[in-house]
């Protein structure tokens, strides 16, 4: 899937093999994220060349990262891409109830929520970012399948990040499931949805670049 989202955006990639939960709870792999793009500031790339991308949970460190970032006072970088991310560890959402979901079923999630929550309370805004403060983001685009356990937490996310005064676009693909982007060798669905993350990247590096 990596591969095919660079070719959409004509972009190179830095892939964060960050550690894992339950070996390694919250917050290692925020930590590992920050590290990165730190190491990709320090080595020359600008922020205003980078944009955050993660699917699941790598979208949910892609919000996490984005605030602990802001809250550091570092560089924000031009955007960010979330793929049926993960955003409340306490699973509250309404669509645990109502859909089915051909890849995540809803006590996957818990159990992975639990995992990497640990012994922290799982709704501190660096676990959920969606109980967190979302003002500050760069422009951000969200993508959800209609039929996904995860589709509430997607929703809430925009509308929070909205309410937060953040430029958000969600696009919600009906009858599909987590993450089916994956299956872009073979679903018409899923090349159009890597298609519109590429057009969003370029997007937004041009315009950094255009008003930096």
């Amino acid at each position: 899937m990596l591969g095919h989202l660079c070719q959409a955006a004509a972009c190179r990639a830095l892939a964060v093999d960050y550690r894992l939960a339950p070996e390694a709870p919250f917050p290692a792999a925020l930590e590992d994220c920050l590290t990165a793009y730190r190491w990709l500031l320090k080595t020359g790339t600008p922020a205003d060349q980078i944009v955050i991308a993660g699917d699941s949970a790598g979208g949910n460190l892609t919000l996490t990262t984005m605030m602990a970032l802001r809250d550091a006072g570092d560089p924000m970088p031009a955007g960010s891409v979330c793929i049926s991310p993960m955003t409340d560890l306490a699973c509250t959402g309404e669509s645990f109830n109502t859909r089915k979901d051909a890849l995540l079923t809803p006590k996957q999630a818990r159990d992975f929520a639990r995992y990497y929550a640990g012994e922290q309370d799982p709704r501190l805004p660096l676990i959920s970012p969606c109980y967190g403060d979302l003002s500050g983001l760069p422009p951000l685009l969200i993508h959800a399948g209609g039929d996904e356990t995860l589709l509430s937490d997607a929703q809430r996310l925009a509308d929070r990040a909205r309410a937060a005064g953040v430029d958000v676009r969600l696009d919600i693909w009906p009858h599909l499931w987590h993450v089916w982007h994956v299956y872009t060798p073979f679903m018409p669905e899923a090349r159009q949805a890597v298609e519109a993350i590429g057009a969003f990247v370029r997007t937004r590096v041009k315009s950094a670049t255009f008003e930096g």
